[in-house]
């Protein structure tokens, strides 16, 4: 008798879950996705602007390594790809230890370009930027420049 006891104790622990309560389960993860996704999927711009100040910030570190090693920031000519190979041409990279992105290449802004480099920049040392959503200098929201400077 102590034996069947047991042996249907052990059988109701290991009945696992019933039909019923996975479906209130997928229901709700389905209600939850149809409130978070819109809104999430609403916002890519204001992504796109965050990657890109995330992308000048790296490369304006990378920037800085590269001026402790070579004692100056690579030219406007020289650009960015100094920080991926060695450059040439002046000012000279004579203790370049790079690369110093991690990336084999310079990252494309999140619209797909090129970001924009000058040395010496106009508001100091250096100046990155990308043209934003439209390609173009100025522009508003997504379209707005976006720059090391903000």
């Amino acid at each position: 008798m102590r034996r069947n006891r047991h042996c249907k104790a052990h059988a109701a622990d290991n009945r696992g879950f019933t039909l019923i309560e996975i479906l209130v389960v997928v229901v709700i993860l389905g209600i939850l996705a149809a409130i978070v996704v819109p809104k999430v999927m609403d916002r890519p711009g204001e992504a796109r602007i965050v990657k890109a100040h995330q992308d000048i910030s790296s490369i304006g570190s990378a920037l800085n390594l590269y001026k402790l090693d070579n004692y100056a920031y690579p030219s406007t000519e020289q650009g960015l790809e100094a920080l991926i190979a060695k450059p040439t041409g002046q000012p000279e990279a004579a203790n370049w230890k790079g690369p110093y992105l991690q990336a084999r290449s310079v990252p494309k802004d999140p619209w797909g370009r090129p970001y924009q480099y000058a040395s010496p920049g106009q508001h100091g040392d250096f100046d990155i930027s990308s043209f934003g959503a439209d390609g173009k200098p100025g522009g508003e929201g997504e379209a707005a420049d976006v720059d090391n400077r903000n």
